[in-house]
């Protein structure tokens, strides 16, 4: 008797990324590969033309626009949607912020395929999946709530981003060769969180972005 397959859909901007994923996926005998895109738009597209799908693969950081910003459309055209994160930047940093964003879970790349194929297992069951250390690590923040952390959750998910790579010693240039943007948006970026953070200027931004990075690790 045959086994329906869950419908998983890939989103990340790297095409030889979503072949390895794909690759590992297809072989399992209870999921398979629906559709790919490379980004934010595309995949908005296959939704609107397809139907949903039984979970989205999404990368944090694409090069037109935040995966933040794309879980927010996604939802708008299907609430129910699963999406779980898929992303280089570390755990620590982000995964607190997607689960506010509405995803249901995230999984570094530099993970064993093994732990993708439990995340994606998890979320199609209805739960949410974070690693163990994250899970701890969340409980004890939610036990908490520093003024700090209050201040991060003003930040739009660009900024926060941004703030990001600043902390991890990146220059304006770096940022927005990184993140695929305009120097000029970057910059405009760096002075929003310097307003919201009452910071005098931009060393004070550098400062303070370094010691939060430290404090998240």
């Amino acid at each position: 008797m045959s086994t329906v397959k869950a419908r998983v859909m890939l989103v990340d901007d790297h095409a030889m990324l979503r072949h390895g994923m794909a690759m590992l996926i297809n072989m399992e005998p209870d999921m398979e590969v629906f559709a790919e895109a490379g980004d934010g738009n595309e995949a908005l597209a296959i939704l609107k033309k397809n139907g949903p799908v039984d979970i989205v693969l999404l990368d944090v950081t694409l090069k037109t626009v935040s995966g933040f910003e794309v879980i927010k459309s996604m939802h708008a055209l299907i609430p129910t949607l699963p999406v779980l994160f898929i992303s280089m930047h570390d755990e620590s940093v982000y995964a607190e912020r997607a689960l506010r964003a509405g995803a249901r879970g995230y999984v570094m790349k530099q993970e064993p395929g093994e732990v993708l194929l439990t995340a994606i297992r998890e979320v199609l069951k209805g739960n949410v999946y974070l690693s163990k250390q994250m899970h701890e690590k969340l409980l004890k923040r939610i036990a908490g709530g520093s003024e700090p952390e209050q201040l991060i959750n003003t930040l739009t998910p660009s900024e926060f981003e941004v703030l990001h790579l600043i902390g991890q010693g990146h220059s304006s240039q770096e940022i927005a060769n990184l993140l695929c943007r305009s120097i000029k948006t970057i910059e405009t970026h760096r002075f929003n969180i310097r307003v919201k953070f009452n910071l005098k200027d931009g060393a004070d931004l550098i400062r303070y972005a370094t010691r939060w990075i430290s404090e998240e690790h």
